[in-house]
């Protein structure tokens, strides 16, 4: 019973929201706004930045709530709005290019040996040129296919594919050379 009274509650918000009830809003805001910072973040290197961006997605969504039509879940329509800002705030600050190439994706290893803290993971994604870290996180993170990410971004499926197939080489690389600092320390 209480599931059915917490999802019908979250309705009533999302239709006072609708209605531009500021408190609804806010509640909203609330709720979702340190996920979608993490999700900002996983686009963005800088904080700052990041937040700007969350806070732009969040006036579209409160803008376009009513567009809502309780398919799938509300925190995944907000998540969708918010990649989308990350992505349209890095093509126009970064004018990020992908370059198209028909290397073959190859399987790497992912056995690795040595624990990293996810402030680590987070270092060696970011580290990623601009391109292949959009579609390392779109692919690996938020799970679309291939076939979904060339679609957003406006390239080839085998771009995104090969892309992904570099991000995967530059991470390994990455990975090894921090177990070789970590065996030799």
């Amino acid at each position: 019973m209480k599931v059915i009274n917490l999802h019908q509650e979250e309705n009533e918000i999302i239709a006072l929201a609708v209605k531009n009830n500021r408190q609804a809003q806010q509640c909203i805001y609330s709720k979702y706004a340190p996920k979608m910072l993490s999700v900002c973040r996983q686009y963005i290197k800088d904080i700052q930045l990041a937040e700007d961006v969350m806070i732009t997605a969040f006036m579209k969504v409160f803008v376009n709530l009513g567009r809502f039509e309780n398919k799938g879940s509300f925190e995944g329509w907000i998540r969708r709005t918010m990649i989308n800002e990350c992505i349209s705030f890095i093509r126009v600050q970064k004018k990020v290019h992908f370059i198209e190439d028909t290397f073959g994706c190859e399987e790497v290893d992912s056995e690795t040996d040595i624990q990293f803290s996810i402030e680590d993971i987070q270092s060696l994604i970011d580290s990623l040129p601009d391109g292949y870290k959009i579609i390392f996180n779109l692919f690996v993170i938020e799970g679309y296919k291939h076939k979904e990410i060339a679609s957003m971004l406006g390239i080839n499926e085998g771009t995104s594919k090969s892309q992904f197939a570099h991000a995967r080489r530059i991470l390994k690389n990455q990975i090894n050379i921090l177990k070789n600092k970590e065996k030799y320390s």
